[in-house]
């Protein structure tokens, strides 16, 4: 009997999930809004309400913990196996480094500027230093002084970046209030249950992204011009010309508002040259995304800074962003969208004379496949205006997996799981759209049973790296967006996080050396199946990849650094590089483990101990590679006594730039200044002490 109820208690779970599954499906492939239509508006809270509780079907369904399928397995990769249209810029404007006398941060395209916690003009540096911005003369390096420092209360403002131009600062942070939050009216509180369930009047706390804008006219007494917010939390933002693009995600909470007579509360912001309080966005003004998961309300607002009379515009979307991806003309965003994969098993089969109800270990864990939906917004000086939506298979890494070109936007994806081995492992892509997001072109199925590990578009090419045991680094044409088509391969150990242009035939790849180590008397992922070998990450790799032959390409230069455990922000974030072609500098920051007692023969590498926090600074070019200048810390002997395992002081080197002969690199407790040539130190100056 026990056994009758199991098998039919499946069956339900199997009838059910498939009946919900066919009400929120990822599409399965490129849908597209037209330009000219529009997007249609929420307009009343009878609507939002029906359009969240569809949402709250889908994601009951779905689950909280909806990845908790996949296996994770930190810092190793398992291969074991389981058997069984505006006009766009004529080219991917990238910076390549020029000789400036003054450096400037690493960005994605040539004149879109991207925040940063550290910002020059060539004789200030100004900083984002945990609560307190601050601005020091660092030129002439012999006269380096702090000739502002603002602090904010942590209660009010917590500044993240910054950005710097001729005239302006503008400071990008988080703020928080408490707000009250009106209780719907329509649901009756009266009876005694909901009275002690509830308490009166709710309080929630309100996140906001603040923006700060100063007159940078006098550097040691700043001015405030204005300040601008909007509700919920910080995306990205984007500076092209004079015009700040500010990005944020409202979160509604479906189940206070479906379940415990919350009002929903309206998107707002705030724009302190019209009006000190905050103006809701109604419902009328609101559009959303068909076919959204997320309940959020994603908030695009743009302001010209030379148009001091002008208000910010905002707009308002039910819907979601996460990674974004802008050119000179259009902003992208990128969202991802996921769907379970049913896969009807076999029923377990009883044991013979056994109460016992049958086993399910062997029933794969759940899956879910996944789709990244896209929206493209026009930018110019009157703001983001909406123009198309479309969807691709699987999702991206981050914003260096997009890029627009002669009117075309690449997207590169990962679809499936890797850790599986039958049609649903991963698998990674490249599509071509168009500006209404239609599909053009399309390469699917690279590298099965590996995920992309960086991506780089190129005008007419693309490069991709991904990894599972060896790093495969794949050479695309994309020339035609019609047929794109791999031209080479080449397969190394180690794998690249991020991808820097040298020229149009060298790449130059930030990333881990790695190992790979046989294990297959280990248990597998799934019951009775062998883990197969595994790949291990060592020190930190440099390789540069000479693609002049693209069906042959080949590493031309590489170096280590340090064992198991060394990393470098540059991996995770392209701003703390610094590098000029012209002169050859290159240089990061960089977090050194080394192995200082070897065991013979381990099992698996050993992890590094900590001996060094600073700046690796190189020169490189095409004849000689990777030639270390030296290194640079601010930790002093005793700092390194102190840390241990891991420095976590105020000392650790976060960004590097260089002004004119001057080499300077930048901690939250010191700006040190180095002569470019020789590296040796010219002066100090303690921030915190």
């Amino acid at each position: 009997m026990k056994r009758f109820w199991y098998i039919l208690g499946l069956l339900s779970v199997f009838t059910i999930a498939i009946t919900i599954n066919n009400m929120n499906k990822a599409p399965k492939q490129s849908i597209a809004i037209a330009q000219e239509q529009s997007l249609p508006v929420i307009g009343s809270v009878e609507k939002l309400r029906s359009i969240l509780e569809t949402v709250e079907i889908s994601r009951a369904y779905m689950g909280e913990g909806v990845v908790t399928g996949a296996i994770a397995m930190d810092n190793i990769t398992n291969s074991g196996a389981v058997k069984s249209a505006d006009p766009a810029p004529a080219a991917s404007s990238i910076p390549l480094g020029g000789n400036t006398d003054f450096s400037a941060t690493n960005i994605q395209v040539t004149g879109v500027d991207e925040a940063d916690i550290v910002k020059n003009d060539g004789k200030y540096i100004y900083q984002v230093n945990n609560q307190e911005l601050i601005i020091t003369q660092a030129d002439p390096s012999d006269q380096m002084k702090i000739v502002q420092r603002i602090s904010f209360k942590e209660s009010e403002f917590s500044p993240r970046e910054l950005f710097v131009d001729d005239q302006h600062l503008i400071l990008i942070g988080n703020a928080g209030y408490q707000e009250v939050l009106p209780a719907n009216p329509a649901i009756d509180q009266s009876t005694e249950e909901q009275s002690k369930s509830m308490i009166y009047p709710p309080i929630a706390h309100k996140s906001t992204v603040k923006a700060i804008i100063y007159d940078l006219a006098d550097k040691s007494n700043l001015t405030k011009i204005r300040e601008v917010e909007l509700d919920g939390d910080y995306i990205s933002s984007r500076k092209i010309g004079s015009t700040l693009y500010l990005m944020a995600n409202k979160y509604l909470n479906t189940y206070q508002i479906m379940n415990q007579g919350l009002e929903p509360s309206l998107p707002s912001y705030r724009d302190t040259l019209s009006n000190e309080e905050f103006v809701s966005i109604d419902y009328p003004n609101i559009h959303y995304f068909p076919n959204f998961i997320e309940p959020n309300y994603l908030l695009i607002a743009s302001l010209n800074l030379d148009q001091k009379d002008q208000e910010m515009k905002v707009s308002s979307y039910l819907g979601s962003g996460q990674n974004i991806y802008a050119s000179t003309s259009n902003l992208y965003v990128a969202v991802t969208q996921y769907e379970r994969i049913e896969e009807p098993s076999p029923l377990p089969q009883a044991v013979p004379n056994s109460s016992v109800a049958p086993a399910i270990g062997q029933i794969h864990p759940s899956s879910f496949d996944t789709a990244t939906a896209l929206y493209r917004f026009s930018l110019d000086q009157d703001g983001a205006e909406f123009k198309a939506q479309g969807s691709v298979p699987g999702t991206i890494l981050n914003q260096f997996s997009m890029d627009e070109y002669n009117g075309h936007f690449r997207i590169a994806t990962t679809k499936g799981q890797i850790w599986r081995s039958d049609e649903n492992t991963s698998k990674n892509n490249v599509y071509i759209l168009d500006q209404t997001l239609q599909l053009l072109g399309k390469i699917e199925d690279i590298a099965p049973g590996e995920r992309i590990y960086s991506v780089r578009f190129m005008g007419d090419r693309g490069y991709m790296v991904t990894f599972k045991n060896v790093d495969p680094f794949f050479v695309l044409d994309l020339k035609d967006p019609v047929a794109p088509k791999i031209l080479g391969a080449l397969k190394i150990p180690g794998y690249s996080d991020y991808l820097h242009p040298y020229d149009e035939n060298h790449i130059i790849g930030f990333g881990k050396e790695t190992v790979e180590l046989s294990q297959t008397n280990d248990q597998g992922i799934l019951p009775g199946t062998p883990r197969g070998s595994n790949a291990y990450y060592l020190g930190m790799k440099l390789a540069v990849f000479d693609v002049t032959d693209v069906s042959n390409p080949v590493e031309m230069f590489k170096t280590t650094i340090g064992d198991r455990g060394t990393d470098s922000e540059v991996l995770h974030n392209q701003k703390a590089l610094l590098f000029n072609k012209d002169t050859g500098l290159l240089s990061f920051p960089v977090t050194l483990m080394e192995v200082k007692n070897p065991v013979t023969n381990p099992s698996v590498p050993q992890y590094g101990t900590f001996s060094f926090q600073g700046a690796y600074v190189y020169h490189f070019d095409l004849n000689s590679g990777f030639t270390l200048r030296g290194k640079i810390s601010h930790l002093e002997q005793t700092d390194l006594l102190k840390a241990g395992q891991q420095y976590y002081g105020s000392k650790s080197i976060e960004r590097i730039l260089y002004i004119k002969n001057t080499l300077y690199t930048v901690s939250k407790g010191v700006i040190k200044a180095n002569d470019l040539a020789s590296l040796q130190e010219k002066n100090r100056l303690i921030l915190n002490p």
